[in-house]
């Protein structure tokens, strides 16, 4: 038994479609939209932050997946937010297009079965499949970090909660676990460190490493240490981050055994002014160069414009009759030797 429908209504021409190809494109679509769903339910789940980078995807295919290729104008360039959004979603094209070049040929050729419409239908199926996919793939990386951290790792010290710390081979490793936030130092964690080199200072360990989870080493100080303070506690917060910040650092220029830090990443602030006091320091080839480009650039105009001022006084006190006399006087005196 065949259909006719319209191929297209500037053609006005009719096609027929075999009504068994319809009754499976409607199977399809209705197991791809149980999935779509399932996955949007799942993904309300998730414990974790996924990112950025991830959370423009999943938009990007939901909008696919509901509303078909980009069609909204494009945003203004200081409206970051949409403009980031906007470009998701028109990155993916019409993923269906492959398929709509294969069927545009068949036309030509005057054997195409499938109505113009089925393109537009093909691009929801697809964003929804590959929406459920990537929800998947999240869930199932989650499921895999929380029974690693149920399972107990060999070696593992509790009672830590910024820090992963682990005795091993006469190895102590002490690494930074918030990759969340860019392993960013809150008080807790000067505090948790503070206990980890003490531990590790004196157990049977032969040295101590320092390290960080994730992409970076560390981001610095956690900026909410600063948060929520009234007008008058000002004076005690200082005071008590001063009081932290030194015990801080003399753990680390008391700590007995060899310190070694392998930077893994992107360091920022106190943890790249600590690496001074480490006896040995590995840095991925990102890590150091990625973290001076991100302090430099902020005073690099600077830095400048005081290496030029610095030049211009130079260059008169080298022409001064005082620097004259005092080289004539260097040499006067190198000859009488």
């Amino acid at each position: 038994m065949l259909l006719c429908v319209l191929r297209d209504v500037r053609r006005t021409q009719a096609v027929c479609i075999p009504a068994i190809h319809l009754h499976m494109t409607a199977a399809i679509m209705q197991v791809s939209q149980k999935d779509f769903e399932k996955a949007q339910e799942q993904l309300k789940l998730l414990k974790k932050d996924p990112g950025n980078e991830t959370k423009l995807k999943l938009y990007a295919l939901f909008k696919q997946a509901t509303e078909g290729p980009c069609n909204a104008p494009k945003p203004g360039m200081l409206d970051f937010v949409k403009k980031a959004k906007w470009d998701a979603w028109n990155s993916l094209g019409n993923l269906s297009q492959p398929l709509e070049k294969s069927v545009e040929a068949s036309r030509k050729n005057k054997d195409a079965e499938i109505h113009k419409h089925s393109f537009f239908t093909q691009t929801l199926d697809n964003a929804r499949q590959k929406y459920a996919e990537l929800v998947s793939s999240l869930v199932s990386a989650e499921s895999a970090s929380q029974e690693k951290d149920a399972s107990p790792e060999e070696g593992r010290h509790d009672g830590y909660e910024t820090l992963i710390v682990t005795t091993k081979n006469n190895i102590t490793k002490i690494m930074f676990n918030r990759p969340d936030r860019k392993n960013a130092l809150n008080h807790q964690m000067y505090r948790e460190i503070i206990k980890a080199l003490e531990e590790a200072g004196k157990n049977d360990s032969t040295i101590a490493v320092i390290t960080g989870n994730g992409d970076y080493y560390s981001s610095g100080n956690d900026l909410n240490n600063f948060a929520n303070i009234g007008p008058g506690e000002m004076e005690k917060m200082a005071k008590d981050g001063a009081v932290l910040l030194k015990d801080f650092v003399g753990h680390f220029i008391d700590f007995p055994k060899p310190l070694i830090a392998v930077v893994n990443g992107p360091a920022i602030g106190i943890c790249v002014t600590i690496l001074g006091l480490c006896d040995i320091v590995y840095a991925s080839d990102r890590s150091l160069a990625v973290s001076k480009q991100l302090l430099r650039s902020v005073e690099k105009e600077k830095l400048h414009a005081v290496n030029s001022k610095e030049c211009e006084v130079l260059m008169e006190r080298w022409l001064s009759d005082e620097c004259v006399n005092a080289i004539v006087s260097f040499f006067q005196k190198k000859s009488k030797l």
